[in-house]
């Protein structure tokens, strides 16, 4: 059930692979409408740099993350004051790394946002233009929220984060209920552990 006592629009600006789909799902347990990655919005902005769209989406939803938020949170902040603003990060930029090389290795060769952000469609061998994207953007963020307590949080899964720390943030009750995330890991784990297996077992049977 959607809260409508909330008042303020939540910005999740970190990059792809930082959690960002994690937030979304917290949203959902927060009764928050939300979208996440939408490559025609990102398109609008990036290639056109219209709003006309992207206005529309915020006008109906509480909660955004992925693309193309954390391009335009400057734009954002202007256009809708008292907005709360989310950046997700990970542990290291090595692992966001990793998780992005996988991730792609998973996704369309055409039917993703890599190059429109990045400018290069898979982070194998543009490690560094990837990982230098990610370093200038954070620093971005943080520069420009400096002292911006109330409207700005820095929150990593990967480190203990969670409702608590989210909900406190956006002055809304904590949900007596695990993170997203940690159901989620441990399903992939599940899953990688059974095609293990699956595979051991194919093997012997030759």
């Amino acid at each position: 059930m959607k809260n409508n006592a909330y008042e303020h629009k939540i910005f999740g600006i970190g990059l792809n692979k930082t959690g960002t789909t994690t937030l979304g799902e917290c949203a959902k347990i927060l009764g928050l409408s939300y979208i996440g990655c939408n490559k025609s919005l990102l398109e609008d902005y990036v290639l056109n740099n219209d709003f006309t769209n992207i206005k529309k989406h915020v006008n109906n939803h509480d909660l955004f993350e992925d693309w193309p938020w954390p391009l335009i949170y400057k734009q954002l902040d202007e256009l809708y004051p008292s907005s709360k603003f989310i950046l997700t990060v990970r542990q290291s930029e090595q692992k966001w790394l990793n998780s992005l090389k996988s991730h792609s290795l998973n996704t369309s060769p055409t039917d993703h946002c890599r190059k429109l952000v990045y400018g290069k469609n898979y982070p194998h061998r543009n490690e560094q233009r990837y990982l230098d994207f990610y370093r200038k953007h954070n620093a971005n963020v943080r520069e420009y929220f400096k002292g911006r307590d109330n409207d700005f949080i820095e929150l990593c899964w990967e480190n203990g984060d969670g409702f608590e720390q989210l909900c406190n943030f956006l002055h809304m009750a904590h949900p007596n209920v695990p993170m997203p995330h940690a159901a989620s890991s441990q399903s992939i784990k599940l899953n990688k552990q059974k095609r293990l297996v699956n595979k051991i077992l194919s093997k012997l049977r030759i």
